[in-house]
């Protein structure tokens, strides 16, 4: 028998970036959520690093976006990645990434009002638990996930305390599956999950060793190594990668997965450290060894009836492009605000279809993108000879510095296989660039298929389209302060965004009369657009009108000029009705959106008793 806690809205099953995320957006929202993790704390391996504008993009939504960036590495530091021999050995070539570039680093700041950072989970999770805590929400540490049972009204969860065995359980209306990669609520509800899992192997190594000598004058995030130890595995490269500059590192190299299980010794992997770094006598603190195995797989489905997943219990792929992290935190976001609408009476319970309409195809491109980013690698391969039917990598690296044609050819292959290497490192476009297409977007036929003007896996393209996020520009308050166009939409709310030519839209927000709904003027004391962007990306008059929804994404547009108070009202009311799946007259207004305060709390599970929590 066991013993049953009073009821939750949401139960969120797992603490890392999608996990912490919704319970951080939920409690934010004024949702009841419960987060537990069979782990004793939060991540203790550095895992995820990159944080890409749009992650970013919600953590400053969320209001965590300065926190995070106190401890991060910034964005100028993230460097230029090299490829060389060892760190005291030739370099081979150098790639400037992560936007960091001369000829990129425009486009990422007029892409986005938040550069990239870099920090690992270990310094990341702690920030969005202690935010979600003081916000409201419960976490339970110490707790395993053990089975569920759904009907009409809501899921009960059963739990076991890791500690002493106790079983519990908890009424919710929903659960959320963020529990990984092996996901026991994927497994539970039958989602089905396509592609291929351990298709190729890798082994990383934790340690401490200062190595500002060798780097600190190149600074970077990731340092590729080619030299004759490292021609193993898929990417045929070892690599370094900065925790914490210059003195935590992790090292990664691959291994033959037909070979048996892989060597994780540990005298073993300083040399092969030595190896990377080009220094014999390297005094390196290992702190583990471990093997990483290259997953190729998605889910078709992200939920059934009121139990969903995220993060990479959906996705699962190797960290190349470093969107791992990045989605899960989107994927979080896109559901919070759904399931915080539905909850609380504003939406029907068919919105949350939409959550797989929307995320399943992103899942699915950045599985495959990931993927791809490894096998884009041989092309850099071929260039240095490293591959079978080449001279050798020896051969192939005096080659490159021939003063012959064919070293010239040689050179320009390895400057072609650097420009493929842009689609892993300064994909700016597959980081912005997801369309939303489902019930809770509102499509205007006339606009027809969309014309990308660039490359949109490298090339953001900034439309006010439905079904993309909403433009960044600069605009001006009344302080002679600048905010982004994502700084006076968003936190939760509807936004209905026209100028000031538009108080026919005003007045029909101000009719619905709904607190989650505001009405942005562009033009005003507020958002003075001082520059003149907002009006070269609106692509529609000034009194025309665009709906944001809570988390950034266009909508619903109407690019004609409205003047008629009525017509605006009609426009605007069809419009939610059709995204919410009621209609917004009828909506209850008895929640507001005031901030939850409180101090950090964290659930003890260990005394149970007649649904009392002590």
């Amino acid at each position: 028998m066991t013993d049953e806690l009073p009821d939750t809205d949401v139960i969120v099953v797992g603490t890392g970036p999608a996990g912490a995320t919704t319970a951080l957006a939920l409690a934010t929202y004024g949702v009841r959520v419960h987060a537990v993790s069979r782990w004793n704390w939060l991540a203790n391996t550095p895992r995820a690093h990159v944080i890409n504008q749009r992650a970013n993009e919600v953590f400053r939504d969320l209001g965590v976006e300065a926190d995070i960036s106190a401890k991060a590495t910034p964005w100028e530091l993230i460097g230029d990645t090299t490829f060389t021999t060892s760190l005291t050995g030739p370099e081979v070539a150098r790639l400037r990434t992560w936007g960091t570039g001369d000829h990129r680093r425009s486009d990422y700041l007029l892409g986005s009002p938040c550069p990239l950072l870099d920090l690992g989970q270990p310094q990341l999770e702690p920030i969005l638990v202690d935010a979600a805590a003081t916000r409201g929400a419960q976490f339970s540490f110490n707790t395993e996930y053990l089975d569920h049972s759904e009907d009409a009204d809501g899921v009960t969860v059963t739990f076991r305390n890791g500690i002493d065995g106790h079983v519990w359980s908890r009424r919710a209306r929903y659960l959320i599956g963020a529990d990984g990669a092996k996901s026991a609520i994927a497994q539970k509800i039958g989602l089905k999950i396509v592609g291929e899992h351990a298709r190729a192997g890798q082994i990383y190594a934790y340690f401490r060793a200062d190595l500002s000598t060798y780097v600190a004058h190149r600074p970077a995030v990731l340092h590729y190594v080619l030299n004759q130890d490292t021609g193993y595995g898929e990417l045929g490269l070892g690599v370094l990668r900065a925790v914490q500059p210059w003195t935590e590192w992790m090292a990664g190299w691959g291994f033959d997965k037909s070979a048996g299980d892989p060597d994780l010794d540990h005298n073993n992997a300083l040399q092969r450290i030595r190896g990377l770094v080009g220094d014999p006598h390297l005094d390196a603190e290992i702190q583990w060894v471990s093997p990483w195995y290259v997953n190729q797989a998605y889910a078709t489905s992200y939920g059934r009836g009121r139990v969903f997943c995220c993060g990479d219990a959906v996705h699962r792929h190797p960290p190349s492009s470093g969107l791992g992290s990045n989605t899960s935190v989107q994927d979080a976001f896109n559901l919070a605000w759904k399931l915080g609408y539905v909850l609380k009476g504003w939406a029907a319970p068919s919105l949350l279809d939409t959550y797989t309409a929307e995320r399943g195809p992103v899942g699915k491109q950045i599985v495959e993108r990931a993927n791809q980013s490894r096998f884009d690698y041989a092309p850099l391969r071929a260039a240095l000879g490293a591959v079978p039917d080449g001279p050798g990598l020896t051969a192939g690296l005096a080659r490159i510095r021939e003063r012959s044609t064919e070293g010239a050819a040689a050179r320009a292959a390895l400057v072609a296989a650097l420009d493929l290497k842009s689609y892993e490192f300064n994909a700016q476009g597959v980081e912005l660039n997801q369309r939303y297409s489902s019930s809770a977007v509102v499509d205007d036929p006339a606009d027809g298929n969309e014309t990308w003007k660039r490359d949109p896996q490298l090339y953001l393209q900034a439309t006010t389209r439905p079904g993309a996020k909403i433009p960044h520009t600069w605009l001006v308050n009344s302080r002679g302060r600048r905010v982004s166009t994502l700084d006076v939409t968003g936190q939760g709310r509807f936004s209905l965004v026209t100028g000031l030519t538009g108080s026919a839209w005003e007045d029909a927000a101000t009719t619905l009369c709904v607190p989650w709904l505001r009405t942005v003027i562009i033009g005003n004391d507020e958002c003075q657009d001082l520059y003149g962007d907002w009006a070269r990306l609106r692509e529609a008059d000034e009194a025309g009108a665009l709906l944001v929804r809570p988390d950034g994404c266009v909508a619903w547009r109407h690019r004609a000029a409205v003047h008629n108070t009525e017509t605006a009202l009609h426009l605007l009311t069809e419009a939610l009705h059709t995204i919410l799946g009621v209609d917004p007259r009828h909506i209850s207004a008895d929640h507001d959106f005031a901030a939850i305060s409180g101090q950090p709390h964290i659930l003890d599970t260990t005394q149970v008793t007649e649904g009392v929590t002590s």
